[in-house]
């Protein structure tokens, strides 16, 4: 078991430093894409702020006063959402003026992350809204953000490979590759899912009356 875990932590570091340089690429896009959430937070308009504020604080009272959560309905809304998300960063990665699609995506993922980290930073306080953030985002993003980046990074690798050898042996052994690697990925995201719905929904329902 370890010797498979050492195996496995050796080909996913190997990856990484192969493509090193599209990682870097992704990651930066994403970091903008925060960015430009917490900046977009920062300046809109105090009535927008108000009912961003309500919203947040409607659903936490919800959240408050909901005994049971039905978890299989929302787990079914979110592995959808994640394998439509994983087929549509495929399909532009395997085409060659998909690519900047793909790149929109991962800065649209960051955007959303860093809205909506400041607004609950905003409305809840930076302590508050912190922890509200943590447990209700956190852990799902250390398996969902990672597999989004690479998933960008499988589709730049494959845009590179095909401009450099555009034979058709080689377009289709690399598209072979990239939807593998996707598969993977999707794999994760569903686990993501998983963690999301089971995990910090829960915890999110179990602490949320500090909020």
């Amino acid at each position: 078991m370890d010797k498979d875990k050492n195996n496995i932590i050796k080909i996913i570091k190997n990856h990484i430093i192969n493509n090193k340089r599209e990682y870097i690429i992704v990651t930066f896009l994403f970091i903008i894409g925060i960015f430009l959430g917490v900046l977009f937070v920062n300046n809109i308009q105090e009535t927008e702020r108000k009912d961003i504020s309500q919203y947040l604080g409607n659903f936490t009272e919800k959240m408050k006063n909901t005994d049971k959560i039905n978890n299989m309905d929302l787990l079914k809304n979110s592995i959808t959402q994640n394998i439509i998300l994983a087929i549509i960063i495929w399909f532009f990665g395997t085409t060659v003026i998909g690519l900047p699609v793909v790149f929109g995506i991962v800065l649209y993922r960051g955007f959303c992350l860093g809205y909506t980290i400041s607004i609950c930073v905003i409305t809840m306080g930076i302590s508050k809204g912190i922890m509200f953030s943590i447990i209700s985002l956190l852990i799902q993003n250390l398996l969902f953000i990672p597999a989004i980046l690479a998933l960008a990074v499988s589709g730049f690798k494959l845009y590179k490979s095909i401009v450099k050898d555009n034979r058709k042996e080689n377009i289709k052994l690399e598209i072979v590759r990239h939807t593998i690697f996707s598969l993977i990925m999707l794999l994760i995201l569903v686990i993501a899912s998983i963690v999301e719905i089971f995990i910090s929904t829960n915890c999110l329902k179990f602490l949320i009356k500090y909020f």
